[in-house]
């Protein structure tokens, strides 16, 4: 599998990881530090040949995302459940862990981010749809997480996300029936 885009790691452990599942070109961030020489090489790519950010699904990638996203408008995005990049022995977690097959499967699913933000999902229809603030919120947005390939956020978060992917009300609805039937 040939990925044009480049795609934005964490470390050189995620940079094999990836090399093992695809053939493509990274850019690591060396951790959540990341500074205004990795960002400019990551604009450079983007102009070039488009980018893909595929960060740990833990509070330091996502806010390696973030960094990369304000920085560089229009990336497109691989996220990876948390059950898939967990060591099957030892501690950790993230990319390096994944299996070849989990990493395949995120880059195929990618997420166009879109410079337009707009939706008809409201920060009510996710409270509604017991998203925020219920007993299961945290366990129902893992769950919308996986089945719309947006990875796992907190609420508000998922509220930036389902604009910044123009996830549409149907796939919203459709989305929040089949994880309120999983309960």
């Amino acid at each position: 599998m040939l990925i044009k885009e480049i795609i934005v790691v964490e470390g050189k452990d995620d940079t094999v990881a990836i090399k093992r599942a695809v053939n493509a070109d990274t850019i690591e961030t060396n951790g959540s530090a990341v500074n205004q020489e990795t960002l400019e090489k990551i604009k450079l790519a983007m102009q070039v040949r488009g980018v893909i950010i595929f960060t740990d699904p833990d509070y330091p990638g996502e806010r390696i995302r973030h960094i990369v996203s304000e920085a560089v408008p229009g990336c497109k995005h691989a996220f990876l459940p948390k059950s898939e990049a967990i060591p099957k022995k030892g501690k950790g977690l993230g990319v390096e862990h994944a299996s070849v097959e989990a990493i395949r499967e995120a880059l195929k699913s990618v997420q166009q981010e879109m410079e337009e933000i707009s939706t008809e999902i409201s920060f009510e229809d996710l409270v509604d749809a017991g998203l925020i603030g219920g007993p299961q919120a945290k366990e129902r947005r893992e769950k919308l997480g996986l089945l719309l390939k947006i990875g796992y956020t907190n609420g508000k978060q998922l509220h930036k996300r389902l604009k910044m992917f123009k996830i549409s009300r149907e796939s919203f609805a459709a989305a929040i029936k089949e994880v309120i039937q999983g309960d």
